[in-house]
């Protein structure tokens, strides 16, 4: 079809052949980024000690123990044991290849990148395991470029076209949010059934309904379309809002739950606000697409929208990871005020430290409708006089009584000191019994006798804990490690990191790890170290592609050692894992052995095996002393 012809080009050159990225390219790439910056863009850090700390972005948690090493360019979550460089980073929070987290890195930091490195590295080794969602969320990339190219390049989008511009979206903002349009006529399915898209796969992505004979049907059909991204950027679902009025349709449509998409862990526009809340700007909570849209067209683009107007755990919990300061700003109207309310109390019932304001728009306006007919000025200045949540609270729960029945002012006055009750300083405390008194002629005093039983009843909470000079890490969670494990975690660590004493050991006859895992991460070290004279656990760990041989490293890279290591210190692992552990794994076998001749009763077999487990316990305590 003449229409695709266009998007066809643009995947033909995004597929060209993989050309591996040479180490030294890799390596100048990590050497030239701080990974606090990279981080610091999906983690909210604060120091401790020699390191930095921050909630993990690969698990939920309330107590810091995501820890980033500047010295060694490293990260380390205490509770959920991921580690890595800069690129395993990237890797693991978004679910991409080490070529593509090479190519991110090099594009977050500005550093000149061979266009050759930039193909497609779908069939790399070191590629995601989870291709099936790597599979989805490119349909879903494809599927933006369609929509986008229907509304911006021809007839059949121009209805949809003309309606965002009178909505005063401009073509700069379709670009930089991929907006599109999804006509009448069915051209999704056509489109992957021409590029031989796998029936099952296409059936995973949520972007077509099936009906009792298993046919798929484009899903969003005459709707402007707004793809939803997820943290890192990548396309996992779409809201279609109708341009014709069908009152047997939903004005809006979204997505159905996939694998890749689901609405309580996304927050619309987080990839492109992250940035700009981590310059200290707060999170703008908003309640719609187009609020967003809008504000960041009108240079206001810390927003995000919650896909719903019910905020999750999750959802407040990737709030948190950047930022403690947020202001909720829905519309002014009664379902907007209720929701206001609502979300006041989901952030008070999962975080009580966050730094929460609320903007309420005058006039019942959305925020859209108002920075587009007032401007962004007049919005910037009521982001400026942001209410605490009492003082929204106090106004909404006001609007829930009538206030010229004596009872009730009464009702009011009781509820309203239970919110009163509920604020950490005690000045704002007397600030608002004062108000009330003056508001209702009623003698403070009498205000006070109600507020201190509620007092005592309501744990101090601190006003934004998070900020305490030294926040509160988890402590490690320790394995169960055997003697010879700590002998070769503790060995490794002293021959990675000096030079000395790598070439003590590495010329004893030999010497092997007794581990595999240990020894193969010595193999590698023993290339790495015939390029490089010094050790850095960043670039080494860029030779290493196994998950669980890169948690090692790390776990090895996080042990406490003394400043020195001793000779004594040395002698003793080595002695552990060349003369201990053959022993120990001798006297384990015999005692299995023992265990069955005495199972099946065979005497004779029995006294041969005793006789043999003595002398090795007697060889093991005569080891133990070397």
């Amino acid at each position: 079809m003449r229409l695709f012809a266009g998007i066809y080009t643009a995947f033909k050159d995004g597929r060209r052949k993989t050309i591996k990225i040479p180490e030294d390219v890799i390596e100048q790439v990590r050497s030239q980024v701080n990974i606090v910056d990279v981080v610091s863009q999906y983690v909210q850090l604060k120091q401790s000690g020699k390191n930095l700390f921050g909630l993990c972005p690969f698990h939920e948690e309330r107590t810091p123990s995501f820890s980033v090493s500047e010295d060694k360019q490293i990260f380390h979550c205490f509770s959920c044991g991921r580690g890595g460089n800069v690129f395993k980073f990237l890797m693991e929070l978004k679910n991409i290849s080490f070529p593509e987290a090479v190519n991110e890195v090099a594009q977050l930091e500005n550093i000149p990148l061979d266009k050759k490195y930039l193909a497609d590295h779908s069939n790399d080794p070191s590629a995601n395991e989870n291709s099936q969602q790597k599979q989805l969320i490119d349909l879903h990339e494809q599927t933006v470029k369609l929509y986008n190219h229907i509304l911006t390049n021809t007839k059949m989008g121009q209805p949809a076209l003309d309606y965002l511009h009178k909505r005063g979206i401009t073509d700069e903002t379709i670009a930089t949010y991929k907006l599109g349009y999804a006509p009448a006529q069915r051209l999704l399915k056509p489109f992957f059934d021409e590029r031989k898209v796998d029936y099952q796969l296409l059936r995973k992505t949520g972007l077509f309904s099936e009906d009792q004979d298993g046919n798929l049907r484009d899903r969003f059909v005459d709707r402007v379309m707004y793809p939803i991204r997820n943290g890192g950027g990548q396309t996992v679902g779409f809201s279609g809002r109708m341009l014709t009025k069908n009152p047997d349709m939903p004005k809006y449509l979204n997505s159905p739950e996939t694998e890749t998409f689901n609405k309580r862990k996304i927050l619309f526009n987080l990839d492109l606000a992250r940035a700009n809340i981590r310059s200290q700007q707060p999170a703008l909570l908003f309640e719609g697409f187009m609020d967003v849209i809008t504000a960041y067209q009108a240079g206001i683009k810390s927003g995000i929208a919650s896909m719903g107007t019910s905020l999750t755990e999750q959802q407040i919990y990737d709030i948190k990871r950047i930022t403690r300061d947020v202001i909720i700003c829905y519309d002014g109207d009664t379902p907007g005020q209720k929701a206001i309310k609502r979300a006041i109390d989901e952030f008070g019932e999962h975080d009580n430290s966050m730094g929460i304001k609320v903007v309420t728009v005058p006039d019942g306006m959305d925020p859209d409708e108002f920075i587009r007919s007032k401007g962004a000025d007049p919005f910037n200045e009521l982001l400026t006089h942001a209410q605490a949540p009492i003082e929204f609270e106090l106004s909404y729960l006001k609007k829930q009584y009538n206030l010229n029945s004596e009872v009730d002012q009464s009702n009011y006055i009781a509820e309203a000191i239970k919110l009163i009750s509920k604020v950490d300083s005690s000045i704002s405390r007397d600030l608002y019994l004062n108000r009330l008194a003056d508001e209702f002629s009623v003698e403070k005093k009498l205000l006070q006798q109600q507020l201190m039983p509620l007092l005592k009843r309501t744990p101090s909470v601190p006003t934004n804990q998070y900020q305490q000079p030294n926040p509160p890490i988890r402590p490690r969670q320790t394995k169960h490690l055997t003697k010879v494990q700590v002998a070769e975690m503790q060995l490794l660590n002293r021959m990675l990191h000096y030079h000395d004493v790598w070439l003590k050991v590495s010329n004893i006859a030999g010497f092997a790890f007794v581990d595999e895992k240990f020894q193969m991460l010595y193999l590698l070290a023993e290339g790495y170290f015939t390029k490089y004279s010094d050790y850095n656990v960043a670039a080494f760990s860029n030779l290493i592609t196994e998950n669980s041989l890169q948690s090692l490293l790390i776990d090895i890279e996080m042990l406490e050692l003394p400043d020195q290591p001793s000779d004594q210190e040395i002698d003793n692992c080595v002695n552990v894992l060349m003369h201990q552990a053959p022993v120990d794994a001798k006297l384990k076998q015999r005692r299995t052995e023992l265990k069955q001749a005495t199972k099946i009763g065979d005497v004779d077999k029995q006294k041969e095996l005793m006789i043999e487990i003595i002398k090795l316990e007697q060889q093991k305590r005569t080891k133990q002393q070397v």
